[in-house]
């Protein structure tokens, strides 16, 4: 517990301020976190960093975290996002056959699903802070925050059926029901306390889209976890694991926003 104290902190002290400063440097913490992030699920999978594969993913992974705003250099090479995405996934096809299919098809698929799995959900955080405002980032880490201590704490106090024991067995309803419950907690604070430019009603319902989706991201890391075998994504964060450990929630939330309008 100890080490999971000093971890945090630590880690806050240096993700936070970089949060509220914004511009490059946060831009560049985005791009170094997903890096890691997908390194941390080509390694799951036993797909070396210097293989072919994973170069052609990094490169595709920062073509996808390209943020709006700096899209002006690609559309000066005449070329989207999707064009060099579709150009990196006909590489990986085209190394199943040079590689004699010791990389296969369902291995071109797994990449893929991890580049665009890590590189949307830290593209549309970066896109929240740099586009739509600090106040709305803020409002769903804190809303994350307070939706996994009220699962673990009200869970671990009042939990007693179990809400998906084949994927992560000690997360119960009651647990999940009580996350709800913290997030809109959440809403009110801001509502009632911050600038935010937003109605209460609304808040009230991200809050809950929020806290929804964030326990379900956190279950899909479980599933992936399990079924390649490891108790945590990577090990960066002493006492906490990788950077997917502690980004699965908003790598969901934060596309969902956007998908839903919210924000």
């Amino acid at each position: 517990m100890k080490q999971r104290i000093v971890t945090a902190v630590l880690a806050a002290a240096v993700f936070l301020p970089i949060v509220v400063y914004g511009n490059l440097p946060f831009v560049l913490l985005m791009f170094l976190m997903a890096t890691i992030g997908l390194y941390e699920l080509l390694k799951m999978n036993k797909i070396s960093i210097t293989s072919f594969p994973s170069v052609t993913a990094f490169i595709m992974l920062w073509v996808l975290l390209v943020p709006a705003a700096n899209v002006d250099v690609l559309q000066n090479m005449q070329m989207t996002k999707d064009h060099l995405i579709g150009i990196g996934v006909l590489f990986l096809l085209i190394y199943t056959v040079t590689s004699k299919n010791r990389f296969t098809f369902d291995s071109v698929g797994f990449v893929l699903i991890s580049v665009i799995y890590v590189g949307m959900g830290f593209y549309y955080l970066t896109a929240t802070r740099e586009e739509v405002g600090l106040i709305y980032v803020f409002f769903v880490l804190f809303t994350l925050w307070a939706t996994d201590s009220g699962a673990y704490f009200i869970g671990r106090s009042f939990g007693k059926s179990k809400l998906w024991p084949e994927i992560s067995p000690n997360k119960t309803i009651e647990g999940a029901v009580g996350g709800i419950v913290c997030a809109l907690f959440v809403a009110l604070l801001f509502s009632f306390f911050t600038s935010i430019d937003a109605s209460l009603v609304r808040l009230l319902i991200m809050s809950i889209i929020i806290a929804i989706f964030g326990q379900l991201g956190d279950l899909v890391q479980s599933a992936f976890k399990r079924h390649y075998g490891v108790k945590d994504s990577g090990a960066i964060l002493p006492g906490h694991g990788g950077i997917l450990d502690r980004s699965d929630s908003w790598i969901f939330v934060f596309p969902i926003l956007h998908l839903f309008q919210l924000m």
